[in-house]
Formats: structure tokens, C-alpha cells, sequence
């Protein structure tokens, strides 16, 4: 083991299982690869505040909803901001790292959103739909998610939640960068199964659909996905914005795509490490 190369802190949970994922399997294949160019060591979500100020760079990867462990990782970021550790991703994301609040304020502002609301005046403005989604804004993995009619909206307990119309998609797809830099798309053709994912070839328009929600969460150093749904009329609309530790599902892409995203994350990783 050199000393020279950076000493990376990889956090993740090998353990957590998830629909459709394995989480460990990707994180295992992950530091096999980035142990090339870094001295690299594992540790769960629960230890990594004791054990950053050892390390170069924090890569916080398949680490499991947060939310399992919410005083912890409020006490990971705060400790981390205050010694200026450098977390990959940077903790200064907007989106899922932040809650849902994004999606009911992006929606107000006019982006290609699911419509959203966060109030009962919002509520009454949402577009007519046979049933709605109602999520609570710190949920993850679908966690909390149930479903509602109409004249329920009025009953619901607002400020911890928000509603959505349930949108009738074709399908759903999803687009992954390295800091701003677009890698690969994939996208599931049955509505019905999630994670079933296939290679997908974006249009020039399906990937400046994308890029518009990585410039505005405006992270230099991170791995993010756009998720999104494509309407019966062909409009792409964000599902959700994942800028905290989002799957990846590398075992599903080719090997040339899959070596691609790993020299574009150890290129990334490196800047970060040799930043001033």
C-alpha cells in the first residue's frame, strides 16, 4: 500500500437490503476498483464521525436511507462542515439530500416536476387525477408512501408530507452524472417493475432535460441521478433528484460503460483530493 496515493474513508452499509438492489455487491465491486488508485478503507454509516479526520476524502456511497439514523447523520455532516473534511458527495446538495422540499419548490417555479404541493392551497391546485401520492419529505425507498383520492386532500395532516397527482407514465428512466458530467442512462419499460432497468439511449433533449436539474443543485464534486417519467403525451417529468448516495445499478451496464463510469469517478475523486 503506498502512502503517496489519497487515503479515501468509503461509508456505505453491505448489509442494508433494499427492492430489487444489492447495495453490497456494488459497493464491494466499487472499492475493488477504486483500491487501484487510492488506499481505501470501509466503514458503516454509524462510525464514519469518529473516523474521518483520518482520511483524505469521504466517499459516501450505498449507505441505506438516512432516516434509519437521522442524529447521526446530523452529527457526521455538522462535524464534517465545521473540520472542512471533504465528503463526497459535497454536503451542500439541495435535493433528496435536503428532503423533498425541492420538489414542491421547484414545481412552484415551473420545472418539468410532477406537480407538487406541501399545503392544502396547494393541494386544491393540482391537476385532476385518479388517485394522489402522498410521501412524507424526509421519506426514501418509498418509506411512508400511500395513496389517497381527492376529496381527501382537505384531511391530510400537511407540513411533514407532500401530494402528488399519480401520474400515468410509459415509463420511467434514469440519468447518471459524475459532478456535472453525464455518464449513462437506463430506464425500466414496466411501470410496474422499478428496477427492472435496461441501457437507454437519451436524445439531445432528454439529456438537456437532465442537465437543467444538475446545474441548478449546483454540486462540483458528487455523483447524482435524475429520475424521471415519461408522460403518455412524451414530456419527461423529475420523479426525484438522488444527490446523497444514490444506486447506481453498474452490474446492469455493458463493460465498457461500466470501466467508463469508474475512470470518470477516479479522475473526479482525485480532483477532489488534489483541490486547494
Amino acid at each position: 500500500m503506498s502512502s503517496v496515493q489519497p487515503r479515501v474513508l468509503f461509508v456505505t452499509d453491505l448489509a442494508y437490503e433494499a427492492r430489487g438492489r444489492r447495495y453490497g455487491d456494488e459497493d464491494v465491486f466499487l472499492t475493488s476498483r477504486l483500491r487501484e488508485d487510492f488506499d481505501i478503507a470501509l466503514c458503516h454509516p454509524l462510525d464514519a464521525a469518529a473516523l474521518m479526520d483520518s482520511f483524505d476524502l469521504v466517499v459516501v456511497r450505498n449507505s441505506g436511507p438516512v432516516l434509519n439514523y437521522p442524529a447521526a447523520y446530523e452529527e457526521f455532516r455538522a462535524l464534517a462542515v465545521r473540520k472542512g473534511v471533504r465528503v463526497y458527495n459535497q454536503l451542500t446538495g439541495k435535493a433528496d439530500m435536503a428532503g423533498k422540499q425541492y420538489l414542491v419548490d421547484l414545481s412552484a417555479a415551473g420545472y418539468p416536476v410532477i406537480p407538487t404541493a406541501d399545503d392544502r392551497a396547494g393541494a386544491d391546485r393540482l391537476p385532476e387525477a385518479e388517485a394522489y401520492v402522498v410521501k412524507p419529505k424526509a421519506g426514501a425507498d418509498s418509506l411512508g408512501l400511500r395513496f389517497t383520492t381527492r376529496d381527501r386532500l382537505a384531511d391530510l395532516d400537511y407540513g411533514d408530507v407532500l401530494v402528488q397527482p399519480r401520474v400515468d407514465f410509459r415509463y420511467e428512466v434514469s440519468f447518471y452524472f459524475v459532478d456535472d458530467a453525464f455518464q449513462y442512462a437506463l430506464h425500466a419499460p414496466d411501470p410496474e417493475r422499478r428496477w427492472e432497468l435496461e441501457p437507454y439511449r437519451p436524445t439531445g433533449d432528454d439529456l438537456a432535460f437532465a442537465q437543467r436539474f444538475v446545474d441548478w443543485n449546483a454540486i462540483e464534486h458528487g455523483v447524482q441521478r435524475v429520475d424521471a417519467c415519461r408522460t403518455r403525451d412524451g414530456r419527461l417529468l423529475l420523479v426525484e433528484l438522488e444527490d446523497l448516495n444514490p444506486y447506481l445499478s453498474l452490474d446492469l451496464l455493458a463493460a465498457e460503460d461500466r470501466e467508463a463510469f469508474v475512470t470518470a469517478l477516479k479522475a473526479a475523486l482525485h480532483r477532489f483530493a488534489a483541490k486547494p
